[in-house]
């Protein structure tokens, strides 16, 4: 039961349903100690075919865990990376790589859209954009706001 729950998960590895990931998640779910609402990337439509799959009643996805987005990756401001790894750290799948004082890239196929590298970055230099849309940032005035606006929605 645990992998097929997980197969009907996202795998962001977000965080936002409150486990370290989405097989823990599953795991709970399995063991009946976790709700099928708690996966704000799956949306409606995962929280349906979550329910379906445990014969449970269905329900919305919970809201207030985060708002349900289109697939989207992150994005390395070139020019305003400083090198500082907290991005690699704090990447669940490792999409990024980078050395210390060098610039860093996200491998886009890796990349799973959690966002968790948004709020880890000291100087604003990630932002998360649609998948398949633009993939260089050369700098901008609104780089930070952009990158703030992000770590916002969070």
């Amino acid at each position: 039961m645990v992998e097929r729950l997980d197969r009907l998960l996202p795998q962001t590895q977000c965080g936002q349903c409150g486990y370290d990931g989405c097989r823990p998640y599953a795991e709970a779910m399995a063991r009946g100690e976790a709700g099928i609402d708690h996966c704000p990337p799956g949306g409606d439509a995962g929280a349906r075919a979550l329910a379906k799959l445990l014969g449970v009643e269905t329900l919305p996805y919970d809201r207030s865990r985060g708002e349900h987005l289109s697939p989207r990756v992150a994005l390395v401001v070139e020019v305003d990376c400083i090198g500082c790894t907290k991005c690699i750290q704090a990447c669940p799948v490792d999409a990024i790589v980078g050395a210390s004082k060098l610039m860093h890239v996200v491998i886009d196929p890796l990349c799973t859209g959690c966002a968790l590298c948004v709020p880890a970055c000291p100087v604003d230099c990630i932002v998360m954009v649609p998948l398949g849309g633009r993939r260089s940032v050369q700098g901008c005035a609104g780089t930070a706001s952009q990158a703030s606006h992000t770590r916002s929605t969070l």
